[in-house]
């Protein structure tokens, strides 16, 4: 990951989420604290990137899950930061039953970490700065909580929804180019439009060309088992080939898996339109292939090795039958 180098003045050190939601939570932080640095990261990644948080008054992560296979290291280390700066975890993702209550910690299940960040920040906020927790709320489907939708009631919904539908197209489409959110961030901590910051507009449009020709190719490529859809190596979005393999493989549960040469693990994008709850199969179910996973009920991720890939996909297809039958009888 590419990373700027620490400014002489900042006393504030933000890890975020490199999705529509991080990087709109992240915003909102910079916004509240605008000589802040400001890192991407990941649930994996996470504990690695604390590594920065020494010297810094302040810390804030955003909307980062913590991962079930690291949680007792990284509360371990999160106490150590909390003992030398004022340490602030907003996050949205259900807790491993590892965690422990902390004063430091800022969870909902129930709303965006956009929406939660703005509220932990509210009293060092502009009230403008709602829209860019809004655009953060479209992104990860958060965009009905009662707070988002009193929200809406200032704005113009349409003008929003073409900014944040423009946004994160953008995002999605920039993947891994850091230094491309990094740049957007800023203007957006700023409370600028999207479509006025630089590369945003022409990257929404590509990410819109690339989006029908993968959905060409998942509708040809998609395979189905019992309870689920798959695709494999898509070449592009993987939370949208999940989509679209669950609508063309008419599953509930849609896959798309991308093999990871650097890992020999294939990582996984899921998304379920069903009513079992990928997070707590994911859970259970990938660390007994040696591997991870987890994230929403209805949007999740997972990591296995290569050797476990075709194993993993039949053992949790089997657990979403089980839970489906389950469901049914209760």
């Amino acid at each position: 990951m590419t990373r700027p180098d620490k400014h002489e003045k900042s006393t504030t050190l933000i890890l975020t989420h490199g999705d529509s939601d991080g990087v709109c939570s992240g915003a909102i932080a910079k916004s509240a604290y605008p000589d802040s640095d400001v890192y991407f990261t990941s649930p994996l990644g996470v504990l690695d990137e604390l590594q920065l948080a020494d010297g810094y008054k302040n810390v804030i992560i955003c909307d980062i899950a913590v991962d079930e296979t690291k949680c007792v290291d990284l509360f371990r280390r999160l106490e150590e930061i909390a003992s030398n700066s004022n340490l602030i975890y907003i996050d949205h993702h259900p807790l491993p039953d590892k965690c422990i209550s902390v004063d430091w910690m800022y969870h909902d299940l129930t709303v965006c970490a956009s929406e939660l960040t703005y509220k932990v920040f509210e009293k060092r906020l502009s009230r403008d700065m709602r829209r860019v927790a809004i655009y953060g709320a479209i992104g990860d489907y958060y965009d009905n909580t009662p707070s988002v939708k009193e929200w809406l009631r200032d704005w113009d919904k349409r003008s929003l929804f073409f900014q944040a539908g423009t946004l994160i197209q953008a995002l999605i489409y920039s993947g891994r180019n850091y230094d491309f959110k990094r740049k957007l961030l800023l203007p957006l901590s700023h409370d600028i439009i999207p479509t006025e910051i630089p590369n945003v507009l022409k990257y929404a449009k590509e990410g819109a060309e690339l989006e029908e020709k993968l959905r060409i190719h998942v509708k040809q490529e998609v395979r189905t088992l019992e309870n689920l859809a798959y695709v494999v190596d898509p070449n592009g979005y993987m939370s949208k080939s999940a989509i679209y393999a669950a609508s063309y493989g008419r599953k509930g549960v849609g896959i798309s898996a991308e093999y990871r040469h650097k890992r020999n693990a294939y990582d996984m994008s899921m998304r379920s339109r069903d009513t079992v709850d990928l997070n707590k199969l994911l859970r259970r179910i990938a660390p007994q292939f040696g591997g991870s996973g987890g994230g929403h009920a209805a949007a999740a991720g997972a990591r296995v090795p290569k050797g476990s890939f075709e194993a993993f996909l039949h053992a949790f297809d089997k657990a979403i039958g089980d839970e489906k039958r389950k469901v049914k009888v209760d």
